[in-house]
């Protein structure tokens, strides 16, 4: 049960995040209620340690503890103001406006700009809602002072989270996330034709599952590790088992059809089935490969320290023993390419395990264990230190991302305000709010349209459950805080998942405290609709008017830098396998990785279930798994050529950095036309990669299976490239 909540949770980033909030609330409360606050001053402190604690992103509690000791004197100066001009109307809303601005503009100053940005506009709109007066300013700032100390108390002393700790409980996640791939994986072999397309559907989900918890751990690497050389390793180790399980799938795959499986099969929704449904194997063989299977996920799941003794000494010496030749048994070749797969996948334990548990007994090794030891202690030594890289210049004035969007939410605000006032001269700020709320973390045209839907969904669905809950608790004080809780904690934990989840949530606490506040009416949530459809509207239509980023502009901004770094890695995996200096190529891999992240989530309005465009957002789910194919071949050519100083069976290529120069060409010219429609580059076209390197076209021997593992990679890379050229109407030129 542990793994399963490790897995839906890496981290416990959302579980820890829901907790925090609702403990630093309560805390608040029980402090409040002890000293005889009234109702509207307990609302108030609820929801200033709400905002205390979650506004404040930071990693390191250094740097917490600063932002929160800041954000308390702009909490109070922003409830002040919001007091003080409450009863002026245009100059409220003036600097009402300006706040927005400032706050969103603050985000070009990392996570403390925004943090400071969030709490001056949530307090404002917190002395909007308690309708805060100047005679009720100093009850108010000692309720502001009690919360944000309750934040820090629930924050550094009850729920106390490190960058260690996290990126800690983040690789636990990743073992139970990749313990679930090879279990999804060990149904392909008795999967009948009714099965496999429902095991193919779990094998890409729990795939893309894995690799977020890469991204994620790649993300905490730097603040969760003292020394750069174990950040660097531990990065390696976990690029290591993510490719050797994607790898064993894709063998698994092949080796039920007649033919090779195209990677795009694990990438790509509906996409065709590899034909057969049994392994053609003998039963010894087939018996083999369902045991190790199994076995290996248990190699994978269970730490040392929690699964010690022989047994699980002896499966991973059984593993290890299909890396040679010798021990692979009498099976067709696609089916030996399995037990291979499972052979480099055990190894990429093996690797993981040091990595994470330390040194482990030897006593009970095999040959083959050890070779595999002495490979991956000899990567260890040759392992360097990323070396830095410089910082890319940024645009200046409009152009930046951070002035461009508080421009936007500034009009899009005043169009609220206006709006807002009409609907309602008591409570205009929801519209505000929703508006400010749908630029948060978005920067197109589109993604804004996508966030105001899904709120103004949720909001529709909240009001009903509002409604329900508002007659359920009638004058019950402490059980309408006691929902109240529950709902932000859920609130909290659904965010990432889903918006519309969470907006539904943020409504349905907000009837409890309407009710709380002796407010509460249907017209009020009825009201509350109105206005969230007025925001989401006002910030659609600033996005769309005022300087804006349409959806298409940003995506093709994006996949030019998906394409850059694909030919980044490439070039830089391929002059090394040619016998070229060394880079660091995972750490290169990596920024491709996340690079397609970036455009995997840009690209949502294009593939959103209510899109009208049918063709296109097929064409773009399309595109995006041929990326996602290329990054997979671009992550393996890039660990196979840091394996060179140290692998005993690898050696440099120098016909190989020729077959790559194609590849790489037409990466380039599908840039330029994204970039350029009117560029002339054109795709060129040929000969097979495995055939350029032939024996008999130049006469260097070839180098064994990892030659032939380099080549396939090349192929699959060209051919998804040259795949690329044809929905993003690049032509093709002749071949050379």
């Amino acid at each position: 049960m542990w793994d399963r909540l490790a897995a839906s949770d890496p981290g416990l980033l959302r579980l820890t995040a829901g907790l925090r909030t609702v403990t630093a609330i309560a805390l608040t409360l029980a402090v409040l209620a002890a000293a005889g606050v009234p109702v509207p001053r307990l609302v108030a402190g609820a929801m200033a340690a709400m905002v205390a604690t979650f506004a404040i992103r930071e990693k390191q509690p250094a740097r917490q503890a600063v932002t929160l000791a800041l954000g308390l004197p702009v909490a109070l100066a922003s409830v002040s103001l919001g007091a003080l001009l409450n009863q002026r109307v245009v100059v409220g809303d003036l600097f009402f406006v300006a706040l927005i601005f400032g706050a969103v503009y603050g985000r070009r100053f990392g996570d403390r700009g925004t943090a400071l940005g969030l709490i001056g506009f949530q307090v404002y709109f917190l002395s909007l809602f308690v309708q805060a007066t100047t005679a009720a300013l100093p009850a108010l700032y000692a309720v502001i002072a009690v919360a944000f100390a309750c934040s820090a108390t629930a924050r550094f002393v009850l729920l106390p989270q490190t960058p260690a700790g996290t990126l800690d409980r983040l690789r636990r996640a990743f073992r139970a996330r990749l313990a679930q791939l090879l279990a999804s994986q060990a149904k392909l072999p008795d999967a009948g034709p009714e099965e496999v397309e429902k095991v193919l559907e779990e094998l890409r989900t729990r795939t893309a599952r894995l690799h977020e918890t890469a991204l994620l751990i790649q993300g905490r690497l730097e603040d969760g590790t003292s020394d750069p050389a174990v950040a660097r390793l531990l990065q390696r180790r976990i690029a290591d088992a993510e490719i050797a399980a994607e790898r064993l799938g894709l063998l698994l795959l092949t080796a039920r059809s007649a033919e090779r499986t195209d990677t795009l099969t694990l990438h790509l929704p509906g996409a065709p089935v590899p034909s057969g449904v049994e392994l053609p194997v003998r039963d010894g063989a087939a018996a083999a490969l369902r045991r190790d299977l199994r076995a290996l996920r248990v190699l994978t799941l269970r730490p040392a320290g929690e699964a010690p003794g022989a047994a699980l000494a002896q499966v991973r010496n059984r593993l290890l023993g299909y890396r040679e030749e010798e021990n692979l048994p009498d099976a067709s070749p696609a089916v030996q390419d399995v037990f291979r797969g499972l052979g480099e996948a055990a190894r990429a334990a093996l690797g993981l395990r040091l990595a994470l548990d330390g040194p482990q007994d030897e006593s009970a090794d095999t040959p083959a264990t050890t070779r595999s030891r002495e490979e991956l202690d000899a990567e260890d030594t040759a392992i360097e230190i990323s070396e830095e890289r410089a910082p890319q210049a940024e645009p200046s004035g409009l152009r930046r991302p951070t002035t461009r969007a508080a421009v936007q939410v500034a009009v899009g605000s005043s169009l609220a305000i206006a709006g807002g006032e009409l609907l309602s001269s008591q409570r205009w700020y929801w519209a505000v709010l929703t508006c400010w709320i749908v630029f948060l973390n978005t920067a197109s045209t589109g993604e804004i349209l996508v966030k105001g839907y899904r709120r103004l969904l949720g909001t529709v669905l909240g009001v009903v459950a509002g409604i329900g809950l508002a007659g359920l608790v009638g004058h019950h004080t402490w059980m309408a805080f006691g929902l109240v809780l529950v709902f932000i904690f859920a609130m909290f934990y659904s965010a990432p998942l889903s918006y519309t989840l969470m907006s539904f949530f943020v409504t349905a606490m907000l009837g409890l405290l309407y009710t709380l506040l002796n407010t509460y009416s249907a017209a009020v949530l009825v009201l509350r609709i109105e206005e969230t459809a007025l925001g989401a509207a006002c910030g659609v239509f600033a996005a769309a008017v005022v300087l804006p980023v349409h959806t298409d502009r940003r995506t093709n901004e994006l996949l030019v830098a998906v394409l850059e770094r694909l030919a980044e890695v490439t070039r830089g995996a391929v002059d090394q396998l040619s016998g070229g200096p060394g880079g660091d190529l995972v750490e290169r891999a990596r920024e491709l990785d996340q690079a397609l992240a970036d455009l995997r989530a840009a690209t949502q309005p294009l593939t959103h279930p209510i899109t009208p465009l049918r063709s296109r957002r097929d064409s773009v789910r399309y595109v995006v798994a041929l990326l996602e194919t290329c990054a997979y071949h671009g992550r393996s050519l890039a660990a196979t050529a840091e394996l060179l100083p140290t692998h005993p069976s690898i050696a440099a290529d120098p016909r190989l950095r020729g077959a790559c120069r194609r590849i790489v060409h037409n990466i380039e010219a599908i840039a330029a036309h994204v970039a350029d429609p009117r560029s002339a580059e054109e795709i060129e076209s040929g000969s097979s990669i495995a055939s350029m390197l032939e024996p008999g076209t130049l006469r260097t021997p070839r180098y064994g299976r990892v030659t032939d593992r380099v080549l396939r990679h090349l192929q699959r890379l060209d051919e998804a490239v040259s795949g690329l050229a044809r929905p993003l109407g690049v032509a093709g030129g002749p071949a050379r």
